[in-house]
């Protein structure tokens, strides 16, 4: 059974820094495409950051130079480091693992909150 269970949000205000945790429990993370995304309240859930199997990064724009994202693989556990957030940060952030070679899946954690107040 795979299981994505995200920590680390909270309240937290403007300027201020969090780090999200992943842990992945049932897939191996290293042959994994995963990513981190958000959704705010009335908006479609956007991709904040992913990282491949290969290490390579990318972020959205809104986030670039303030968000880094990393794994662990000993540790089965992907980590999203926000720093100097904004008001308009404030979404629920899902962890995605994704491979889309032979079997492929798609799975998403549950989400965590993160609020910044300005």
């Amino acid at each position: 059974q795979v299981q994505l269970v995200e920590s680390g949000g909270g309240l937290v205000q403007a300027g201020g820094s969090l780090r999200l945790s992943c842990a992945a429990s049932g897939i191996t993370l290293s042959t994994s495409t995963m990513g981190w995304y958000r959704q705010a309240p009335g908006k479609q859930r956007e991709l904040v950051a992913s990282i491949s199997r290969g290490g390579i990064t990318n972020y959205a724009d809104s986030v670039k130079g303030r968000f880094t994202i990393s794994r662990d693989n000993a540790k089965n556990t992907v980590y999203l480091q926000m720093n100097s957030l904004k008001f308009e940060d404030t979404a629920v952030y899902y962890c995605n693992a994704r491979k889309t070679y032979y079997p492929g899946y798609n799975y998403w954690g549950q989400g965590t909150q993160v609020t910044v107040s300005s």
